[in-house]
């Protein structure tokens, strides 16, 4: 695993912060959808300024660690759609994105 993002909450509920990879050096924003039609719609939009580059969705680690956020993103740099895993820290108010190679 690498945590390849730090974040902070919002005041909106969202997260704000910045992505580092080899490719990818960028500060972004989780965005709370507010526009949910149905159960299986991502949680939080991700935009990299007024561009949306990817979403979330709200999951529950099978191991007890917890809620956290599914993210994906996607960069016409990469040949495939990143994801990777957005936990908040024990305060709740810090997150690390995490990105686990398949």
């Amino acid at each position: 695993m690498s945590v390849i993002g730090h974040f902070i909450l919002g005041k909106d509920g969202g997260w704000t912060g910045t992505i580092r990879t080899l490719v990818i050096n960028a500060k972004v924003r989780l965005t709370p959808n507010d526009n949910r039609e149905h159960d299986s719609a991502p949680a939080f939009r991700v935009f990299l300024g007024a561009s949306r580059i990817g979403d979330a969705w709200e999951a529950q680690a099978a191991s007890g660690h917890g809620a956290y956020l599914r993210v994906r993103l996607d960069d016409p740099s990469l040949t495939e759609p990143l994801t990777a895993a957005l936990f908040p820290s024990d305060d709740g108010a810090s997150a690390q994105l995490v990105w686990t190679r398949r």
